[in-house]
């Protein structure tokens, strides 16, 4: 692969995780203004669905009806494997209604060991030492990171039980949606896969408006924070990094979009005023250190191929 191609690929990644980092930021300035999470996540995935949707014709238009079209067996994989995707949405948004973002993004990235755990389970695949020390990085580095040995449990601006919760949830759907999202109807367009990903994942988000709304659903939602919701969440990243990581791979890849996690914190830090301490920084450099550990290549030159 050219340097041409591999730079272009680190741009397109970095640029889709950064779309991801500034997310929450823009859930907890519509949780200020009164919206629900039903109603965060409905207009996200609303408009995320209509925008994917024309992206799918587009593409059909450009490929003359050429490319693989998905049949039923791939749309009910997709669907089942986007439930996790819609699951992701609703925990971390919830999240992050009672926490900081700075902590909410720290909690989603207890993906690193989870995906670990969620590969020797199901694949009877120990890890490695090289995993192990990226796992054990993480551990520290979240403990630091979300300065465990000074949490005020009595402070009312959070509820840290809550939040802790729905974070690690949020974590474990997020990493089943990655370990599917790589092994399920692999053969068709990344768009098609797209598509029906946020179409099984609607079923989980339109389920939980309906359950959790007990006020009348405020429509003003789609006008001020939906589009920018769908934006960066489901419409621009997905294409960036679906893009970007075949050109990096996906070491490189994994490494540069942990962007994520600092984009997320200096959104929060700006837009927010949430204000970390040195410790909590030291945390999550330990975190993005984990990612380099567990996806660099060791002087190994039959991976580097």
């Amino acid at each position: 692969m050219s340097v041409k191609n591999s730079i272009k690929g680190v741009v397109l990644v970095a640029l889709g995780a950064t779309s991801y980092g500034m997310l929450a930021t823009f859930v907890k300035l519509a949780y200020k203004e009164g919206f629900t999470t039903a109603e965060v996540t409905s207009s996200q995935f609303i408009y995320g669905i209509i925008g994917v949707l024309f992206i799918n014709l587009f593409q059909r238009i450009q490929n003359k009806n050429s490319a693989i079209k998905a049949n039923s067996k791939n749309i009910l994989h997709l669907m089942i494997a986007g439930t996790s995707m819609g699951m992701t949405s609703v925990f971390y948004y919830l999240a992050v209604k009672y926490i900081p973002v700075s902590i909410g993004i720290v909690l989603l990235m207890q993906t690193v060991w989870m995906g670990v755990l969620l590969e020797w389970f199901l694949e009877k695949k120990a890890p490695s030492l090289q995993k192990t020390l990226a796992v054990l990085v993480v551990i520290i580095g979240t403990a630091f990171a979300i300065n465990i040995f000074k949490i005020n449990f009595n402070d009312t601006t959070i509820d840290w039980t809550k939040g802790l919760f729905w974070g690690l949830l949020a974590a474990a759907s997020f990493t089943t949606t990655m370990f599917t999202a790589n092994k399920v109807a692999l053969g068709i367009s990344s768009a098609q896969r797209s598509l029906f990903m946020l179409l099984g994942g609607a079923i989980i988000v339109f389920g939980f408006g309906l359950y959790t709304q007990t006020t009348e659903f405020n429509f003003e939602i789609f006008t001020k924070w939906g589009i920018v919701l769908a934006l960066f969440g489901t419409i621009i990243p997905p294409m960036l990094l679906n893009a970007g990581f075949p050109l990096t791979g996906i070491g490189l890849g994994s490494i540069v979009s942990s962007l994520e996690l600092p984009v997320s914190v200096f959104m929060a830090y700006f837009l927010l005023n949430e204000e970390l301490q040195l410790i909590q920084w030291i945390g999550i450099l330990l975190i993005i250190l984990a990612i380099v550990i567990m996806n660099i290549q060791f002087n190994n030159p039959e991976k580097k191929k």
